[in-house]
């Protein structure tokens, strides 16, 4: 997957990291380009199979290869290959971002909002610190507002994608629209508390703040219920 194919693909199935990757300063972009490829790939691999088993050695094979890249060991794939250009060894911390998907392969849906954040900080939180050292691996004063963003713009996009995961088992067990409410008032709180942090995020690293402009309306639709959701916009799981 050259650079250009990264940049194709985000562009058709995560827009808003692709604006990310607009936004920011262009010799960042390949490595962004590649994590977050990258990233939509372990999303899907825990959805390749029905089968929990299949699903999990799909996952697991992911995490051996970039292993393996930590190891210096040459890749030749579409995406392994330009992601080890860009990153070199450090591309083995993307295991990290692979182990809270484990879940997904059982195809068991959340047990509160409270699960749910706790899978958004698992997920989406290292994958925007490691946006952010592909930025700027400098201070880490901006790492409180880096956090709550990723947070409170993970658990929107989780909302947004909700319709379709509640029918692969993935969403809540009671996704009422009290529930979801819940959930839109946790976004909206780390949202909140990342703008009271905005001015510690260097220029360079404030593309990572972009939350999309499809957030205000998805958490504004949340507490209505999963039609409502489903109304707001197309998703392709928002991971």
């Amino acid at each position: 997957m050259s650079l250009d194919l990264c940049a194709d693909t985000l562009r058709e199935h995560d827009p808003d990291r692709f604006g990310i990757c607009l936004l920011a300063p262009a010799d960042a972009r390949p490595k962004l380009l590649t994590l977050y490829a990258l990233n939509l790939e372990l999303a899907r691999a825990p959805l390749a199979s029905n089968e929990p088993l299949i699903a999990e050695m799909r996952l697991q094979w992911w995490i051996e290869r970039l292993e393996d890249l930590g190891q210096g060991k040459p890749q030749s794939h579409e995406l392994l290959t330009p992601l080890a250009e860009a990153w070199g060894p450090r591309a083995a911390a993307f295991a990290a971002l692979a182990e809270p998907r484990r879940r997904d392969t059982a195809r068991e849906p959340h047990d509160g909002p409270e699960a749910v954040a706790a899978y958004v900080r698992a997920t989406a939180v290292p994958l925007a610190l490691f946006a952010a050292e592909a930025l700027d691996d400098g201070p880490k004063a901006a790492t409180p507002a880096i956090q709550a963003q990723a947070e409170g713009a993970g658990i929107a996009n989780w909302l947004a994608g909700l319709p379709a995961l509640q029918g692969l088992a993935l969403g809540l067990w009671d996704p009422s629209p009290e529930a979801l409410a819940t959930l839109a008032s946790m976004a909206r709180a780390k949202l909140a508390e990342a703008k009271a942090h905005r001015r510690q995020v260097p220029r360079r690293v404030a593309p990572i703040l972009f939350a999309g402009a499809g957030v205000k309306p998805i958490l504004a639709a949340a507490p209505k219920g999963i039609e409502a959701l489903n109304a707001v916009q197309p998703s392709e799981f928002r991971k």
